[in-house]
């Protein structure tokens, strides 16, 4: 029975994703030529990792002759995103939150990072604070209202 097909990335299939991705696309062979970490892979190696990232939805060829010019469905960003939730999933329980604070307490936290987090926090917390300052006004204005029956 053969393996089953993981998830996500293997590390053989990321950094074949990862010369696709600069590229924008390629044979088998100029990716082969273009990935520059070591131990180097052999050409069958590299052509049956491309056709497994095709299985999974990753990539997709078209023919130019005789070769098959693989090109990306998936961009690093998306595949980068799915990574993290798959791994938010298994190991801290859809926590968000527990994956963070594991980082911190792991590796500690620069001050340069502890300010662009800050900053990051700023930026969005308007979003939340308008929704609460606009619930507060709404809430205001219904209490003012009622008053104001009240006293008539």
């Amino acid at each position: 029975m053969p393996p089953r097909q993981s998830e996500t990335l293997t590390e053989a299939e990321l950094r074949i994703m990862n010369v696709l991705w600069v590229r924008g696309s390629g044979t088998v062979q100029q990716v082969l030529d273009s990935i520059t970490e070591r131990p180097p892979l052999a050409y069958n190696s590299v052509l049956t990792t491309i056709r497994v990232l095709e299985k999974k939805g990753y990539l997709e060829h078209l023919k130019d002759g005789r070769a098959h010019v693989y090109t990306p469905l998936v961009a690093q960003k998306d595949a980068t995103r799915s990574e993290i939730r798959h791994l938010v999933s298994r190991f801290f329980k859809n926590s968000h939150e527990q994956l963070v604070l594991n980082l911190l307490e792991d590796q500690g936290i620069e001050p340069e990072e502890l300010r662009r987090l800050r900053q990051m926090l700023i930026q969005n917390q308007p979003v939340q604070n308008d929704t609460v300052q606009n619930d507060t006004v709404h809430r205001n204005t219904v209490q003012n209202d009622s008053v104001r029956k009240e006293a008539k």
